[in-house]
């Protein structure tokens, strides 16, 4: 039975639009501003930008160009090029790193529906905040209610297929993305704080650098991207040859990396400094109380969700999408079946990192490790968020450099463009000697210490 014809994206647009949606998520508006505050605001800021362009670039031109070299996902593109070897698993272990990834990002997903309802319907009362997050996340069934709700609406749009779903949602959403962080960056400036947040976001010091600091910038801009997981690599792989890639991998890291400093320029003047909370603590309980005591603060709490939502949404579809494209392309599976079992595995290996945030004593407090206590959606954000991710960099640097060569990659990579030689004499040693020794730091950080980058 031959395989159904490929699907390509109908536009450069849309490709740029649906890949910085990929790109773009919960960790680019939760996460940045608080590794930002914590590593000395303006500083922090240079130093990331400086790696975004000469190691997250270079590793995004990588995946695409194999993908779309192949025209195939991770499995298939990795079989093209070195057919029965085991660097096969390179791609299983992509695939498996989506579901693992999708699997707990989904119930996190999940709070951006379940907050944006609450918003629309009864507000937040001040001083709340908290008690109201504790009683949503201890709760099971509304665990896995909103995880679900989320992961049908993720596997809706992959059914759908990437011109008539991923590529059209993408080029709703995307600008709703940013009409609606523009909204709250002005309203943002109105407040009484947003002058000294700015400054400390804006201005370089000294001030909170460590030892460490290096190694949080290279995981957030590693991750942000994300690369690693084949999403990239599957969203090269329906570029059409006409397409210039050294041009639209440039704009999508362009894109990703703006929308990360749009936040910042809505969390800063919103807090006045440094988030003094991570992660959910942040969004949810800190952002979240401010909303409930500023002026108009019910409308804006719903359009910082409904942009949560849209952010975690366009990542989902990603993750998703890389398992989806195996089924179809290496078990010649139809889209509909491919979505609806990857959504089916993923829901149901999603079921205890929904039951982990202490609704199930066991499931929230498997062990202990690192000075601290794991959970089971701490664990797979450990394994699949962050150890996966890294490893999986850079084996696909390697994979590149020694069995695909890198003549071939920069063939590919360069091929409709116009650019200078001189811009190959520039890539090349960032990718064959920068960004391989940048991952390698992240993997050795994360091995020794047990700490999480994301």
């Amino acid at each position: 039975m031959s395989a159904p014809q490929r699907e390509k994206w109908n536009s450069s647009l849309g490709f740029i639009l649906a890949a910085a949606g990929s790109a773009i998520g919960l960790g680019n508006i939760w996460r940045f501003p608080y590794i930002t505050g914590k590593n000395g605001g303006g500083s922090f800021v240079l130093l990331y930008l400086g790696i975004v362009l000469l190691v997250g670039l270079p590793i995004m031109y990588l995946e695409l160009a194999l993908g779309r070299s192949t025209g195939k996902g991770p499995v298939g593109a990795i079989a093209s090029v070195a057919p029965k070897s085991l660097w096969k698993f390179l791609g299983y272990l992509a695939v498996i790193t989506g579901i693992g990834i999708l699997s707990f990002y989904g119930v996190v997903a999940g709070w951006t529906v379940y907050y944006f309802f609450k918003s629309f319907i009864s507000g937040f009362t001040p001083g709340q905040s908290g008690n109201v997050f504790g009683s949503f996340v201890t709760s099971g069934s509304k665990q896995i209610i909103f995880m679900g709700i989320f992961m049908g609406l993720t596997t809706g749009v992959v059914v759908m297929g990437v011109k008539g779903g991923i590529e059209k949602l993408s080029t709703v959403l995307m600008p709703v993305l940013l009409v609606l962080m523009l909204g709250l960056i002005i309203y943002a400036m109105t407040l009484p704080k947003a002058m000294s947040g700015l400054k400390f976001y804006l201005v370089p010091t000294s001030a909170g650098f460590t030892k460490t600091t290096f190694i949080y910038a290279l995981g957030q801009a590693f991750f942000s991207l994300s690369l690693g997981m084949g999403a990239m690599l599957t969203y090269g792989s329906y570029l059409q040859k006409k397409e210039n890639i050294l041009r639209a991998g440039l704009i999508v890291v362009i894109f990703d990396t703006a929308i990360a400093l749009m936040a910042g320029f809505i969390i800063f003047p919103v807090l006045g400094g440094a988030p003094a909370a991570a992660g959910p603590g942040l969004v949810f309980v800190v952002i979240t109380d401010l909303f409930s005591v500023l002026p108009g603060g019910r409308i804006i709490a719903m359009a910082f969700f409904a942009m949560l939502a849209i952010a975690a949404l366009t990542s989902t579809i990603s993750l998703l999408e890389v398992a989806a494209s195996y089924l179809i392309d290496e078990h010649k599976m139809k889209r509909p079946a491919a979505a609806l079992t990857v959504g089916a595995i993923t829901f149901c290996v999603g079921i205890p990192s929904a039951l982990s945030l202490g609704a199930s004593k066991f499931l929230s407090n498997i062990g202990s490790f690192a000075g601290r206590s794991w959970g089971f959606l701490d664990i797979f954000d450990y394994v699949f968020g962050n150890l996966s991710l890294a490893i999986g960099g850079m084996l696909l640097v390697v994979f590149v450099l020694w069995k695909w060569k890198l003549q071939h990659a920069e063939e590919e990579i360069f091929a409709n463009s116009k650019a200078g030689p001189w811009v190959k004499y520039v890539l090349r040693p960032l990718t064959i000697f920068v960004a391989p020794a940048a991952v390698a730091l992240v993997i050795g950080f994360l091995l020794f210490t047990g700490k999480t980058l994301s």
